[in-house]
């Protein structure tokens, strides 16, 4: 029996260092877009709740963000860290030209029309990889 469970339990850790790895294998330093908003009402479950659903939507159907990651503020222990955003949104491309074609595709056009109504600030910070020679 302690043997089964051993193996289960390592085979667990497997299959999340693998799904680890592919997720790393989507990052694309090549374009990061990095956007934080504060909700009007951060503290309504009702519009977290529809905030993420919309959100959840949209990355499921972007044609062009490669890496998708969406988070909250862990409460910050040192003064320099600002955690006053209710959600970060972390979204990579390819390319600048992927980035472009990323704010005119439906899924991101929907996204926004269905959730710029909870929120009252947006700040977008895009960075372009450092090319290696």
């Amino acid at each position: 029996m302690r043997r089964i469970v051993f193996l289960v339990f390592a085979s667990l850790i497997v299959l999340s260092c693998k799904g680890q790895s592919e997720s790393n294998d989507n990052f694309d330093p090549a374009f990061v877009h990095s956007v934080y908003i504060w909700l009007k009402n951060p503290e309504s479950d009702q519009d977290r709740a529809a905030f993420e659903a919309s959100m959840e939507t949209f990355m499921k159907n972007s044609l062009y963000a490669k890496t998708k990651f969406l988070g909250t503020p862990p409460k910050a222990s040192r003064e320099i860290v600002d955690d006053s955003f209710t959600y970060n949104l972390i979204v990579t491309f390819a390319s600048a030209e992927d980035q472009d074609k990323y704010q005119k595709e439906e899924a991101h056009l929907k996204f926004i029309e269905e959730s710029e109504h909870l929120w009252n600030k947006v700040l977008i910070y895009d960075a372009k990889g450092l090319k290696e020679d």
